[in-house]
């Protein structure tokens, strides 16, 4: 469920942040490219760490310091898109009609750009699932009662060579999980293609 939360941040975040800077350009354009370039020159996971740990490990400050760090991505996929739908006819069309800027982006670059972004997401879900169980593998996460996978996993890492089903089967569940995001990352691909 944690996964899902942080891809949908930076997935809502970061498309009207993209489509808004790809549409309107100029200074707008550079300022939000610039701001998105600095997230980016920093490691993302040690950043999320650093948030975490200054917040207080919990899942919710984890959530959100993972989501925060996906808005680059999402920014720089819809911005391009963007930037090539803001000069074909329809886009041209409206604004000779006298249409606005949002509605330009919510009714002509938003549905045009939400494929694309659905791929981008499943697969950034594979992602967010392994480094929010990162988190909670180091304690940073989901506490204890609560059940979490890397929690699981760093839990029973003294039990490993008595009991490695311990570790073993919540490890396979977050690897299982990753790798069926890329499927279906990969078929949506095709599908939209």
């Amino acid at each position: 469920m944690s996964a899902v939360a942080i891809v949908a941040i930076g997935a809502i975040i970061g498309m009207a942040a993209g489509c808004f800077s790809g549409l309107v350009g100029g200074v707008v354009d550079f300022v939000i490219m610039r701001l998105v370039d600095m997230m980016l020159a920093l490691p993302g996971l040690v950043i999320a760490m650093a948030l975490t740990a200054a917040l207080g490990p919990s899942l919710v400050n984890a959530v959100i310091a993972l989501g925060i760090l996906s808005i680059p991505g999402y920014v720089r996929l819809a911005r391009g898109l963007a930037l090539a739908l803001r000069e074909r006819e329809f886009v041209q069309a409206a604004r000779a009609m006298g249409a606005g800027t949002i509605f330009i982006a919510r009714r002509h670059i938003a549905p045009n750009v939400a494929p694309a972004m659905m791929v981008y997401a499943s697969f950034h879900f594979g992602g967010a699932l392994l480094a929010s169980s990162a988190l909670s593998f180091i304690g940073l996460g989901m506490q204890p009662p609560h059940a979490e996978w890397g929690a699981m996993v760093g839990g029973g890492r003294e039990y490993v060579l008595a009991a490695w089903w311990y570790v073993t089967f919540p490890g396979l569940v977050v690897a299982l999980g990753a790798l069926s995001a890329n499927i279906l990352g990969d078929a949506l691909r095709d599908l939209t293609d």
